[in-house]
């Protein structure tokens, strides 16, 4: 059977999906724009250049984990080690600046070793058939285990001014670490949306045995969105580690979980073959919308995980009955 045996039938379920995926989007943006007229109504402090600024950097790390988790997802994976990966990076890269490497090269060995550990996960899957739940749950452990025994639970401070000043900089008066989702958000983009390699996700997602028939390697696809997730946790564990101008094993405690659910409200189903970039980018928009809501009006911030939790039911639910409809 040849790849066009699977991508021409698959042609009209991704018209589904481009239908479906614009659709939500939409309707997401719309939701952002009547929390944030609400917000600015209620608030005398949400339309101020600085509250903005500050929701634009909280937003950033989370859209960036969010971005790899949903290659995985969308592969029908799931990967429970992002939060770990991030304290771990931010560990690894502080140890090297601190021991007086370039910020560039402590940045790249750092990024490269979250695509080893991305390798890592993606072997178990592959090559052990052990379930994506497991292998990274482990890896939830494990990492976070590795960055604590690193440091005997300490904090690693002294960090070079010019990487802690990054986090902190503007670039045409928008903040630094805003340009680091569009540095994430376009390549991946183009990787999901328009690249061969974006038809051979969605396929290993559809039908991993299909997909295998028609020539796709579906283990090279499996290394690929898994090290793409590892890679991108862990240069949100570099941009946390600049911002807070210190190296601490527990950075990104539960963002495995906020990550999953950016992605699940942006669209993604946890089915398998349907996602986007720009789901997740809005979903984690959105979450630090509520978050950053809830302190402006002095709202119990556990809210916000109860709002969460409904969010991610009602888009389930959504997925599953246009799963009806399209069967």
């Amino acid at each position: 059977m040849s790849e066009s045996a699977v991508t021409a039938p698959q042609s009209t379920r991704g018209l589904q999906r481009i239908r479906f995926g614009v659709l939500l989007n939409l309707t997401l943006f719309g939701l952002l724009m009547v929390i944030w007229g609400l917000l600015a109504v209620s608030t005398d402090s949400f339309v101020t250049a600085g509250n903005l600024t500050n929701l634009m950097r909280q937003f950033s790390l989370l859209a960036i984990i969010a971005i790899g988790q949903t290659f995985v997802i969308i592969t029908g994976g799931i990967d429970l080690s992002v939060g770990a990966v991030v304290g771990l990076s931010s560990v690894i890269v502080s140890m090297l600046l601190v021991a007086g490497l370039p910020i560039p090269l402590a940045i790249f060995v750092t990024l490269l070793a979250g695509a080893g550990i991305g390798a890592i996960h993606a072997f178990g899957v592959a090559y052990m058939r052990l379930p994506p739940f497991i292998i990274t749950l482990a890896g939830l452990t494990a990492w976070r285990g590795v960055g604590l025994l690193a440091t005997n639970g300490f904090n690693i401070s002294g960090l070079p001014k010019e990487f802690s000043g990054f986090s902190r900089a503007e670039f045409l008066g928008l903040p630094s670490l805003f340009w680091m989702v569009l540095l994430v958000a376009i390549p991946a983009y183009v990787l999901l949306h328009i690249s061969r390699w974006g038809r051979y996700i969605y396929a290993v997602g559809s039908n991993a045995e299909a997909a295998r028939l028609s020539g796709i390697n579906i283990r090279h696809t499996i290394f690929l969105v898994y090290m793409i997730s590892s890679t991108c946790a862990a240069l949100a564990g570099v941009l946390a580690a600049s911002r807070l101008s210190l190296g601490i094993a527990t950075t990104g405690d539960t963002w495995e979980l906020q990550a999953i659910a950016s992605s699940v409200i942006g669209g993604t189903s946890l089915f398998g073959a349907v996602g986007s970039v720009v789901g997740p980018t809005l979903g984690s928009l959105l979450l630090s919308t509520i978050n950053q809501g809830a302190n402006l009006l002095n709202i119990n911030p556990f809210w916000q995980r109860i709002v969460t939790g409904l969010l991610i039911v009602l888009i389930v639910f959504l997925d599953q009955l246009r799963r009806m409809r399209r069967n």
